[in-house]
C-alpha cells in the first residue's frame, strides 16, 4: 500500500513546524532556479577564462537544461523507490558538491561535465519542493504555500543577473558555483532536521519507457537550443534530433498506454484539472521566460543599457510578480482563482501590447511601470495554477504529477524562447530589407529622417551611418512583433480558463 497520502499528523498540526519546512525546501528551490540564470550572466568571461568559441561555450547552458529536462521526469519513480525526504537530501547534497566541482573547472570539457551532473541532481529539487508543500500543508492552506514555493521559484529570474553580474565582476565567474556552499549547508540541515518521509511504494523501473522519454526530451532540448545557430531545418543535425525526439516521444506514448508499469501514468491526464494544468504550465512557461529573453537585448542594443543595468531594470517585473504571489496566496480562500487567472491574463496582454509599441526614446520609468504590470498579471496566473492543478489529485500521484508539470514547464519556456528569436533576428532582416529599399537619396524618405547630415551617400561613413540607423529601426520593429506575438498568445489563453473546475470545499484533509 502507498502510504504517500499519509501525513505526519506533528507536522500538520503544527504551524511552526510547517514553516520550518517551507524554509528549508524554498532555499533549496532558490538555489536551484537562482543557477540556471546566474550562469548565463557569466558566460562572455567563462568563454574567454577557458579560451573556448561562442559555439563551444554554449553547451555551459546547454548541458545543465537537458541533463534537467532527462532527469526531472523520473522524480516520481526516484522518490517512490528511495523516499521523498532521502532524494531531496541528495539533491541537495549532489547538486552543492557539483557546483563546487564546477567553480574549480580548469577546461570547458571539465566544466560542461559537472554541469550535467548539476543538472542532474538539481533536477529534483522543484518537484519534490512542490510536492512536499503540498503534502504538510492542509488543503484549505495550498493557496498560501503555492503563494511562497511561486515566490521563490520567481527569485531566480529577478535577481540571477543582477547578481552574477555583480559577482562575475567582483570576485570572478568560479563564485557564481562557490556561492551555492553556504546556501546548499543550510538548505540539507533544514530539510534534514525538519522535512518528515512519507511511506515508499517501490514499483518495476520501465527502462523502455526511461529510455524512449529521455532520448526523446533531450533530442528535443537540444534542437531548441542548437536551432537557431544552426539554421534550423537546412542543418542535418537539426533534422536527426528532430527525427530522433519525435519516433521517442512516440514510441514512448505508445508503450506507456500498454504497459502494465508504465514510466509515467498517462492516467494522470484523465483528471480535468491536471490536464488544464499542463497546459497552462506550457503557456506560463512560454510567456515567462521569453520576457525575460527579450528584454535585456532590447535594452542593451537599442537603448544602450550597461548589463548591470538591464538586469536592474527586470527587477521591477520580478517585484510586481512576487507582490501578485502573495496577495492571490490570500485571496484564494476568498475568490474563484479562475477569476485571478483570468485578471492576469488581461494584465500581461495588456504589458504586452505596451511593449508591442516601445521605441528607443522609451523611458526608464515607463519600462519599470510596464515591467511592474506584467510581472504583476504573471503572479495572478502562477499561483492560481499551481493550486487548481493538484486540487483534485490524489496525495499519492502528486510527485510524479509535480514533475511533468515542471517539465512541461521547462519545455514550453524553451519552446518560447527559440521562436520570439527566430522570429527577431528573421523580422530584422525583412524589415531591414523593406526599409532599405525605400530610401532613395533625394525621396522624400530621406528628407523625413532626422539628422539627414550624417547619412551623406557620397562616402562610406555616411553609408555605413545609415546603415546601422535602418538597422536599429529594423530591430525595433522585430521586438515590437515579438512583443505583440506573446499578447495574443496571453489573450488565447483566456477562455482555456474555463477548462478547470472547483474543489469541493474542505476545512482540511
Amino acid at each position: 500500500m502507498d502510504n504517500s497520502a499519509t501525513q505526519d499528523s506533528s507536522l500538520v498540526d503544527r504551524p511552526v513546524r510547517r514553516g520550518w519546512v517551507m524554509a528549508a525546501v524554498l532555499l533549496a528551490t532558490i538555489m536551484q532556479v537562482i543557477d540556471i540564470t546566474i550562469a548565463a550572466v557569466a558566460i562572455p568571461r567563462m568563454q574567454g577564462n577557458l579560451s573556448s568559441s561562442p559555439d563551444q561555450i554554449s553547451w555551459v547552458l546547454t548541458s545543465y537544461v537537458v541533463a534537467t529536462a532527462i532527469i526531472t521526469p523520473t522524480v516520481g519513480w526516484m522518490s517512490a523507490q528511495f523516499g521523498r525526504r532521502r532524494l531531496m537530501l541528495l539533491s541537495v547534497a549532489g547538486f552543492t558538491l557539483a557546483s563546487m566541482a564546477c567553480g574549480q573547472s580548469e577546461s570547458l570539457q571539465e566544466l560542461v561535465f559537472w554541469r550535467i551532473c548539476q543538472g542532474a541532481m538539481g533536477a529534483p529539487i522543484i518537484p519534490l519542493s512542490h510536492a512536499i508543500l503540498l503534502d504538510v500543508f492542509p488543503r484549505y492552506r495550498h493557496g498560501f504555500a503555492m503563494g511562497m514555493w511561486s515566490v521563490g521559484m520567481m527569485i531566480g529570474p529577478i535577481i540571477g543577473p543582477s547578481l552574477g553580474g555583480y559577482i562575475t565582476e567582483v570576485h570572478g565567474w568560479p563564485w557564481i558555483f562557490y556561492i551555492n556552499l553556504p546556501v546548499g549547508v543550510v538548505a540539507f540541515l533544514g530539510i534534514r532536521a525538519f522535512v518528515p518521509e512519507v511511506g515508499r511504494r517501490k514499483r518495476p523501473f520501465d527502462l523502455i519507457g526511461f529510455t524512449t522519454l529521455s532520448v526523446g526530451v533531450a533530442s528535443f532540448q537540444i534542437m531548441l537550443d542548437r536551432g537557431e545557430l544552426l539554421d534550423w531545418f537546412s542543418s542535418t543535425e537539426i533534422l536527426i534530433e528532430c527525427g530522433l525526439s519525435v519516433a521517442c516521444l512516440y514510441v514512448f506514448i505508445v508503450h506507456s498506454r500498454f504497459s502494465k508499469h508504465p514510466f509515467i501514468d498517462l492516467s494522470l491526464f484523465r483528471d480535468r484539472n491536471f490536464a488544464a494544468g499542463v497546459w497552462f504550465a506550457f503557456m506560463f512557461g512560454l510567456l515567462l521566460l521569453t520576457g525575460i529573453a527579450l528584454m535585456p537585448p532590447f535594452l542593451q542594443n537599442l537603448l544602450d543599457y550597461p548589463v548591470i543595468t538591464s538586469g536592474n531594470v527586470l527587477i521591477a517585473r520580478g517585484a510586481g510578480a512576487m507582490a501578485a504571489m502573495m496577495v492571490s496566496a490570500r485571496l484564494l480562500d476568498r475568490i474563484d482563482g479562475r477569476r485571478l487567472i483570468v485578471v492576469g491574463l488581461i494584465l500581461m496582454a495588456y504589458a504586452m501590447w505596451d511593449q508591442a509599441h516601445f521605441t528607443s526614446d522609451v523611458s526608464f520609468w515607463t519600462i519599470q511601470w510596464i515591467g511592474a504590470i506584467q510581472g504583476f498579471g504573471l503572479g495572478l496566473v502562477f499561483v492560481p495554477t499551481n493550486t487548481l492543478t493538484f486540487a483534485t489529485l490524489p496525495p499519492e500521484q502528486r510527485t510524479e504529477a509535480t514533475g511533468v508539470f515542471n517539465l512541461v514547464r521547462n519545455i514550453g519556456s524553451s519552446i518560447g524562447v527559440s521562436i520570439v528569436i527566430s522570429q527577431l533576428i528573421r523580422n530584422t532582416q525583412i524589415n531591414h530589407e523593406e526599409i532599405a529599399g525605400r530610401i532613395q537619396p533625394f525621396g522624400d524618405s530621406m528628407r523625413a529622417l532626422s539628422m539627414p547630415e550624417l547619412w551623406d551617400l557620397s562616402n562610406a561613413q555616411g553609408l555605413l551611418a545609415l546603415n546601422e540607423e535602418i538597422t536599429r529601426q529594423a530591430n525595433t520593429i522585430a521586438f515590437n512583433n515579438d512583443f505583440k506575438l506573446l499578447m495574443f498568445v496571453a489573450l488565447f489563453n483566456i477562455p482555456m480558463v474555463l477548462l478547470f473546475r472547483l474543489p469541493k470545499k474542505q476545512g482540511d484533509d
